[in-house]
């Protein structure tokens, strides 16, 4: 078997790196991290020779994956780290049938939080593109067009159906404009009748002239599916609050259009400009005032440089400040607020203790039908790894009893992977499925299952300077 992408192998299915989606700076990988690389990479040629597989058909194979996660655990276990673990059998390493039934797919998976670069772009620049993580320039974004988008999501992974999502930024600067994600969406519903497939944000700075007015098109013409926003973005540099006079027209337009879902980036802040309007201090009031309304929080008010450990009803940050705004407001479980993982999950697996206790709280105080699926992909690749590492995480037994959480079941899984999903976008599972059986997506993943070939590759910014670089070439917003 002949692979294009990375021949040799140099590249496992999951590693720790420093990558982000061009919202916060690259955390760069501590000395034990990349001790733990090193050792993924050991293993995996280890296990590989013992089958008498060259390294790279070894790491593309379900076997390779679980190597790499069990490498994962030895690692953390080394360093202390004893909150969560992958739980997989150690024959998965050496046994298909053992590596398919602990990570083959069984689930439904809606991702609510996807993002790629404009199709115009990636035409014009695409004989460019080239297979290695290069310095990040408009030549390199290029990559990230329609083509690799759908590989990326729907070949080399196991998702079922995306979200389209936005950045945020002027209507002069946009890197991905409504019109270009609308032909990538057209691009998807001809393969087949594909159409199920992707779905549409309709991107928002109500504190934008002219906005709030431009949701009647982006509703009609363009049949979008909830509205993003930013609150501490803002034209001038200063954000806004749900609860305040622009915020609250914002809702009530969305309601008026019947558009009732409403994905709001909070976390990840950028930097110290108007932080305090990317924690979750509003939610819980908007959320109990406009109980119709599905308010979506993207990446759950994780932030990047901060540790998630036992829930602190005094801390008002991360994803304790989701909790808090919620509970005070009085809304618990079952709320018309979902907590959506995008980037929050794949920064956490980098500390098994830290997504422990991240998902422990949010099952727990939020209920594990409000957690969505995101992956904040392709900016990380495929989102593949981050499916595959879920499916088998689990919180350790010590964590579940200290603090009362609940073991992750398969059941809990299918809520997160996708199920929950379903509610706010009003969406049949069984006519899904049936659509999307045989379509053109499903055919292509058919063909392809036979000569899987994916990159392992991450797109967005893997150090300051291709984050610096990135924020220049938006106009200083980030991506």
């Amino acid at each position: 078997m002949s692979f294009r992408h990375d021949p040799d192998g140099t590249r496992p299915p999951v590693r720790l790196d420093s990558t982000s989606n061009g919202e916060y700076c690259p955390i760069p990988l501590s000395r034990d991290e990349h001790k733990t690389n090193r050792l993924i990479m050991e293993t995996a040629a280890g296990d590989a020779r013992r089958l008498s597989l060259k390294r790279r058909q070894f790491l593309v194979s379900l076997s390779g994956a679980a190597s790499t996660l069990l490498a994962l655990n030895t690692a953390f276990a080394a360093r202390g780290l004893s909150g969560g673990y992958f739980d997989l059998p150690a024959e998965a390493r050496f046994d298909q049938d053992a590596a398919l039934q602990s990570l083959g797919k069984r689930e439904f998976i809606f991702d609510v939080q996807g993002h790629y670069v404009p199709p115009n772009i990636a035409a014009s620049r695409k004989a460019e593109c080239v297979d290695s993580a290069e310095p990040v320039t408009r030549e390199y974004m290029a990559c990230l067009g329609a083509d690799d988008f759908i590989k990326d999501v729907f070949l080399d992974s196991d998702t079922d159906m995306m979200v389209l999502s936005f950045v945020p930024s002027t209507r002069d600067n946009e890197p991905l404009t409504i019109q270009e994600a609308a032909a990538t969406r057209e691009i998807v519903a001809k393969m087949e009748h594909s159409r199920a497939r992707l779905l549409l944000h309709g991107r928002v700075n109500p504190n934008q002239d002219g906005d709030i007015e431009g949701m009647d098109e982006l509703a009609e013409k363009y049949n979008v599916s909830a509205w993003k926003c930013y609150t501490q973005w803002g034209p001038d540099g200063n954000g806004f609050y749900l609860t305040d006079d622009v915020g609250i027209r914002f809702i009530e337009k969305a309601r008026r259009l019947g558009v009732k879902n409403i994905a709001i980036h909070k976390g990840i802040p950028f930097g110290q400009r108007s932080y305090q309007h990317s924690l979750c201090t509003d939610i819980g009031p908007v959320a109990k005032r406009f109980p119709d309304v599905n308010f979506l929080i993207y990446h759950s008010g994780w932030i990047p440089d901060q540790p998630e450990g036992p829930y602190d009803a005094n801390r008002n940050e991360g994803l304790d400040g989701l909790i808090n705004s919620v509970k005070q407001a009085g809304l618990g479980k079952h709320s018309n607020v979902y907590a959506e993982l995008g980037s929050t999950w794949r920064g956490l697996i980098r500390d098994p203790d830290s997504a422990a206790h991240g998902l422990g709280k949010l099952i727990t105080h939020l209920g594990e039908d409000n957690i969505l699926w995101g992956t904040d992909s392709i900016w990380y690749g495929s989102p593949q790894d981050q499916i595959m590492a879920f499916r088998s995480f689990q919180i350790s037994r010590q964590l579940q009893e200290q603090h009362g959480y609940q073991p992750i079941t398969e059941q809990v899984r299918a809520k997160i992977f996708g199920l929950n999903a379903t509610r706010p976008y009003n969406i049949s599972l069984d006519e899904v499925l049936l659509r999307s059986g045989n379509d053109g997506i499903a055919n292509a993943q058919a063909n392809y299952r036979d000569h899987p070939d994916p990159h392992f590759l991450t797109r967005g910014p893997q150090t300051r300077r291709d984050f610096l670089r990135l924020l220049q070439m938006n106009g200083g917003q980030p991506a």
